[in-house]
């Protein structure tokens, strides 16, 4: 019976994240990494209304952050932005993301114009 109950919640877990609002982005390293480094995406963001939100999570639907412009004059593009992606996020030097808009309580993905360009960056992890 518990067996059961577990698969459930888990079936019930994966529909609802599949369901899920936002475009999934499928991002390939551009080389293998070597031991200190590691690996941030970097989101280029267009013209998005004022009190927006571009939020980046796992297909899975761990946050990894929040892009949230604040002074953004209206009708300018809101710039780049760089959230950090956990080491066990990345498989076979792969990256899968989902990337939604919320604006007053509605969830969705957001357009070519809002999001211009999402790609990978490598970084250091020495401390300077």
């Amino acid at each position: 019976m518990q067996t059961l109950f577990a698969t459930l919640i888990s079936f019930a877990l994966l529909v609802q994240t599949a369901s899920a609002p936002g475009r999934v982005v499928n991002l390939v390293l551009p080389r293998s990494l070597n031991a200190d480094e590691g690996v941030a995406v970097e989101l280029k963001i267009g013209v998005i209304a004022r009190g927006a939100q571009i939020k980046v999570e796992t297909p899975s639907g761990k946050t990894l952050g929040v892009i949230s412009p604040y002074g953004i004059r209206a009708g300018n593009e809101a710039g780049t932005y760089t959230v950090p992606v956990p080491p066990e996020e990345i498989s076979n030097n792969r990256v899968s993301l989902r990337i939604t808009l919320t604006f007053n309580r509605a969830r969705r993905a957001p357009t070519a114009k809002e999001l211009r360009s999402v790609r990978l960056q490598i970084t250091s992890t020495k401390s300077q």
